[in-house]
């Protein structure tokens, strides 16, 4: 069966721009050329969406939310640049998702992600499935976060950071390093303090997954040895789910140290 597309006269949507099936454009929303809009998607009021951009289906955007809007970055000259967003995302109200900067770049959000009041993912990001922002979280430009992680409201992250999957930060945080998988990171600057043992619960993470987790913190954090030696003793493991590679593969990619 069609679903009918609903579009509120108040609406201005550029006949360039591509809507699907079932879509609901709320009161005063403003849709440029370049913007394809997936199937199922409702855009509540006064929401931007501008190209190019492409979203995928059954996504909510609330009042304000402005998305795919120009890179901040003062080196753009106005390329082509991109932004992806997968399918069942969230974004409440002004939530900001800017395109890249690099001629042909992408900014990409993957799926299912919710994104609370005042969120903002900035140029270049990639952002993993089933992810969490609280208010106000934060991304500077080119910001890898894994999926099913979770930035606490109010933290900021510097830009090139990367947040690992299954990963947690306090709120009022201040992230200027890599936050390694599985761990849950507070402060300013932000430290890791301890594993995400109640998320990995509710992921399905069993207790040994979740032992070798904090056998992950304390080698790196707990006893007094530098990370190679660290990450060494790591791989001498028995390492079953894999949850000390891919802490392991982690650390060892990360250009700008791990908190």
């Amino acid at each position: 069966m069609v679903q009918t597309t609903t579009i509120h006269p108040t609406a201005v949507v550029d006949p360039k721009a591509e809507i699907g099936e079932g879509v609901e454009i709320g009161p005063y929303c403003v849709i440029y050329a370049g913007v394809e809009i997936g199937d199922g998607c409702w855009l509540q009021n006064h929401v931007t969406i501008d190209g190019p951009t492409k979203v995928g289906r059954e996504n909510r955007f609330y009042a304000g939310s402005c998305i795919g809007g120009r890179t901040q970055d003062l080196k753009y000259e106005g390329e082509p640049t991109y932004l992806e967003i997968g399918d069942g995302n969230v974004f409440r109200e002004y939530c900001t998702v800017n395109r890249a900067t690099a001629p042909g770049g992408k900014t990409i959000v993957g799926n299912q992600g919710n994104f609370l009041a005042y969120a903002h993912i900035a140029h270049d990001c990639i952002v993993g499935d089933h992810v969490i922002f609280s208010n106000n979280g934060t991304l500077a430009g080119h910001v890898t976060m894994g999926d099913h992680a979770i930035l606490g409201g109010l933290t900021a992250v510097h830009q090139f950071c990367r947040i690992g999957a299954h990963a947690i930060t306090g709120g009022c945080s201040k992230i200027v390093k890599d936050v390694p998988p599985y761990m849950i990171a507070d402060g300013n600057p932000a430290q890791v303090r301890a594993v995400n043992v109640v998320g990995l619960q509710r992921r399905g993470f069993d207790e040994a997954a979740i032992r070798l987790a904090k056998v992950a913190l304390r080698k790196l954090y707990r006893e007094k040895i530098n990370v190679s030696e660290a990450l060494k003793q790591l791989e001498d493991l028995d390492d079953q789910g894999g949850i000390l590679a891919s802490v392991i593969d982690f650390v060892r990619g990360s250009e700008r140290g791990i908190h």
